[in-house]
């Protein structure tokens, strides 16, 4: 286990007052809390690329309009996003067109979709609002095929799609890969998020559009120093009474997990 695991898996058994231990499986790691012996897995989520200084940390919108157009979206093009693919878009808020503007985002998409490439990535303005779609590869079909991140538009998209996309791939490939501990009921994923570049709302509010099926009771962020917080889990649902996240779950109609 790397030193930067292991500090992270010893920050989660600190924090909820519990001891840690290695198996003889190398690739398992258990902790035990109040007698209940838990299963864990590690994943890194990198910062790739640098953060401009004159923009501030990306900030979702969650607006009745927002919804809505994210919805509509969603709606129309669920039958037109192959499996194995999201499409990821980002738009500046407001949204002062908003029919307009969510016909001209599905026919922009699409024209995408078109393409047939492996990734595709475009940037445009559409009725006043600075446009980013990217296509991105996902590993399974439940996992959500649109993701809408409509922000401040002092706000970095760039940071926000790899904010989705580095989630996207770590979290689901722990979920794919992790095997369940024989004498643990539980597993959790510990998340060593890397630079953050943006707030923890942010990160929640993404992981929630994504859907990312996994059978993890917790998922955990762990920042520098040391700071633990919940991305979600059972018994931890404090930030859900956020008005972005609540949005978020009414807009695409997806569970939570755990």
């Amino acid at each position: 286990m790397k030193k930067q695991e292991q500090a992270a898996i010893e920050a989660v058994a600190k924090h909820f007052g519990g001891t840690w231990e290695r198996s003889e499986d190398p690739s398992q790691t258990f902790v035990s809390i109040a007698g209940r012996r838990i299963a864990v897995a590690v994943t890194t989520v990198k910062q790739r690329i640098a953060h401009r200084a004159d923009l501030a940390k990306p900030r979702l919108r969650f607006d009745r309009v927002v919804r809505e157009l994210i919805a509509r979206l969603q709606a129309a093009l669920r039958t037109s996003v192959p499996d194995g693919t999201t499409v990821i878009f980002t738009m500046t808020a407001p949204i002062r067109l908003p029919s307009k503007t969510a016909e001209a985002l599905e026919d922009k998409i699409r024209v995408c979709l078109a393409r047939r490439s492996s990734r595709v990535h475009c940037e445009e303005a559409i009725h006043g609002n600075q446009i980013q779609i990217r296509l991105v590869k996902s590993s399974s079909r439940r996992i959500s095929k649109v993701v809408g991140l409509v922000h401040n538009p002092d706000s970095d998209p760039d940071m926000l799609i790899h904010i989705t996309q580095s989630l996207l791939q770590h979290i689901a490939a722990a979920a794919a890969g992790h095997t369940r501990g024989r004498s643990a009921k539980e597993r959790w994923l510990v998340t060593i998020i890397e630079d953050a570049v943006a707030r923890v709302e942010t990160y929640r509010q993404v992981y929630a559009q994504l859907s990312i099926p996994t059978d993890f009771t917790k998922i955990l962020m762990v920042f520098a120093g040391g700071r633990l917080e919940t991305l979600t889990g059972a018994g931890d649902a404090s930030w859900l009474r956020s008005e972005g996240a609540l949005a978020v779950r009414r807009a695409t109609g997806s569970p939570w997990v755990g």
